[in-house]
């Protein structure tokens, strides 16, 4: 398996809120060029595709389905439920419980255990989950479509812009006309920034994109947060900034 396609597989969820992909279209499917994602309706709006695209480009195949968030979705509330059974399990486990059974159990389910601590964000007590609250997690499950999708467009429209900059003027160059072409001057100052732009749209893909995840399908980012306030944060920041100073000081003395 080539690396494009393990992280694929790893981070479904990300690529399908780039491609804004909420249906599993027939193979091979659609690649959406322009659309602006609905995260409420679940859908496109003012969608213009280009057949067979992204079926060729995800799974190098003609007849093989992409699956779309929505079907996606399904399969993780079912994880999210056998998540919960996970955790109460692994309660007992907690509280002493020897049983041969509760262990394998457990083990069956554990890989699951993740996706019930989804829960976290609205209820403490996991294995209690109301309906609602489970299908609340499930929508938590996937990464709003519309921040990615434009990010990921911006950061590709950075690098064709920068190419095109590039080879035009490189065109000018060699034919020792890169003074008599104003706009193109023009252009290559303006497009200084576009290097930074593009890599900050691709990280915000890449780190947005994980949510709701710190580390992938074991530790949602509700549960990762530090539990230190904002003043300790403040103190430890001012209190290693001192000591460097200090340091700074004692050195150029």
């Amino acid at each position: 398996m080539n690396p494009a396609t393990k992280w694929a597989t790893c981070r479904k969820p990300n690529w399908l809120a780039i491609e804004a992909e909420w249906e599993t279209q027939p193979a091979p499917a659609a690649f959406t060029l322009s659309a602006f994602p609905d995260q409420e309706e679940e859908t496109n709006k003012f969608a213009i595709q280009i057949p067979y695209a992204l079926g060729i480009i995800a799974t190098r195949s003609v007849d093989t389905p992409v699956i779309g968030l929505k079907e996606l979705m399904v399969q993780h509330e079912e994880r999210i439920r056998n998540g919960m059974k996970a955790y109460s399990l692994l309660e007992q486990l907690r509280s002493g419980s020897t049983d041969q059974a509760v262990r394998d159990q457990f083990n069956s389910m554990k890989k699951d255990l993740g996706y019930g601590l989804l829960l976290k964000r609205y209820t403490p007590n996991v294995a209690d989950a109301t309906e609602a609250q489970i299908q609340q997690a499930t929508k938590d499950s996937i990464p709003r479509v519309a921040p990615l999708y434009f990010a990921f467009r911006i950061m590709v429209a950075c690098g064709f812009l920068l190419l095109a900059i590039i080879a035009l003027s490189f065109w000018s160059v060699i034919r020792n006309r890169i003074g008599e072409k104003k706009w193109l001057l023009r252009a290559a100052l303006y497009g200084i920034p576009l290097p930074w732009i593009a890599v900050e749209a691709g990280w915000f893909v890449a780190e947005y994109g994980r949510q709701p995840w710190a580390i992938g399908e074991v530790l949602p980012t509700a549960v990762a947060n530090s539990s230190l306030t904002a003043g300790d944060l403040i103190f430890s920041m001012v209190l290693i900034c001192g000591l460097y100073t200090l340091f700074l000081v004692q050195n150029c003395s």
